[in-house]
């Protein structure tokens, strides 16, 4: 078996940062759905602004709000205005994890999609060879 991303939601803005709510990210429903990311299902959150990495499990928001707000201890972690990348994972039979193709959810400065595509990997013009 092979752990394996599922999906993510690139590049979202966090609208909000709650260090008093008991947990989690709150996330509009529409990402989620998009993402196939359903509630009380762990996340990684990638805090592209300032490196933090943590995880956390999603809630779903309200549908068309934009929401995405960092709660609890993790609040600590992101702020108003940071941009994240929110990835799910999953286990894949070492078959199905050759075929397999993540959902990639592209967002704009609201939160609202804007693509679906497979991402594209960066510097792909470079080859490295490792040599041990």
């Amino acid at each position: 078996m092979r752990t394996m991303l599922r999906s993510k939601i690139h590049r979202a803005t966090v609208t909000g940062a709650d260090l008093h709510y008991e947990g989690s990210v709150t996330i509009d429903l529409d990402l989620l759905e998009r993402a196939d990311i359903i509630p009380y299902q762990q996340v990684d959150i990638w805090n592209v602004t300032n490196g933090e990495r943590f995880q956390t499990y999603a809630l779903a928001g309200q549908r068309g709000s934009g929401v995405v707000c960092i709660n609890g201890a993790a609040a600590h972690k992101a702020r108003g205005g940071d941009i994240v990348i929110i990835a799910s994972f999953g286990m894949m039979t070492e078959e199905e994890a050759h075929t397999w193709a993540p959902r990639c959810v592209f967002v704009d400065g609201h939160n609202r999609c804007v693509e679906l595509r497979d991402e594209h990997a960066g510097q792909a013009g470079v080859v490295r060879v490792w040599q041990q």
